[in-house]
Order: structure tokens, then sequence, then C-alpha cells
């Protein structure tokens, strides 16, 4: 199983109302909010049904750690350190919790008092176009590892 990134790229005025219940339940409520998912088929489902809205594909673990050390935060908008990592789970340090993450062993949204999804900037030089999928060249849909060079322009 695979650990997926998707990230809200349009605004909620005109969305229907079935796929604007289907972003909340993913926790995508505003644009530019990336949220992390395991591959299954429920969640495919999901991706699929509001994909006119967002875009995703499969996160590198490298992407996972930079994105949980830049733009990771617990309740109370605090940063994650490698304090909390270490008391507050069961793991040592970021690079074996990103490790765990990436083959699904763990979710992120169940780790105590982490915020679920990440709020990232629009990304540097702009998405591509938001209303024309990633495979007529612009940035919405399935872009399979290209999530990455997205996500880094947007930390």
């Amino acid at each position: 199983m695979k650990l997926l990134a998707a990230v809200r790229i349009r605004g909620i005025v005109n969305v229907n109302c079935h796929i604007r219940e289907t972003m909340k339940l993913l926790r995508l409520t505003r644009a530019n909010h990336c949220v992390l998912v395991p591959d299954t088929p429920q969640f495919m489902g999901m991706l699929r049904k509001a994909k006119d809205y967002i875009t995703w594909g499969e996160i590198s673990p490298r992407t996972v750690k930079e994105m949980i050390i830049k733009r990771g935060r617990l309740m109370g908008d605090r940063p994650i350190t490698p304090g909390y990592i270490k008391d507050s789970t069961e793991f040592a340090d970021i690079g074996e919790l990103t490790k765990a993450l990436a083959d699904v062993k763990v979710l992120y949204k169940q780790l105590p008092d982490i915020k679920p999804i990440f709020r990232l900037a629009p990304p540097v030089k702009g998405y591509e176009g938001v209303k024309r999928s990633f495979t007529n060249g612009g940035a919405l849909g399935y872009r399979g590892k290209k999530i990455n060079d997205l996500l880094r322009r947007m930390m």
C-alpha cells in the first residue's frame, strides 16, 4: 500500500454539494490544504469524485519528512519538534516516523495532538491551470510522483 498526498486547488464557490461533502470528509476544506491518505479503494473513490477540485499522487518519504518539519503542526498551532516525537509517539526520531508513514504502518491523522492537515502556501510560479486536468497541461487530478515537485514548491 502506498501513501498519497491530496491537495485542494480550487475554492468552494459553485461546488456540487456531494463533492463538497466528499472534500469535507477528506478534510480538504480550503485551497492549498494537503492531507496524507492511504491508497485504499475507499479513498481512491473519494479522490476521483473530487478530481475537478484537487490533485493527488504518490508522495516520497523525503517529501513527507520535509512537510512534517516545515508545515506539520500540533494542536495550538505549535510546530512538531523532535522532543514531541520522542515523548508522545513510539518512534525515536522523525526518520522512523517518516518510514512508518511511508509504509502506511501508522496514519498521520492517528498521531496524538497532531493536526491532520498541512496548510501550504500557493506554489512558486503558480499552478499550471486550475480548470484543466494534469494530463491536459493543467493542475487537477492524478499526477503520480510529480506531486512531490508541487509540494516542494508549496512549502
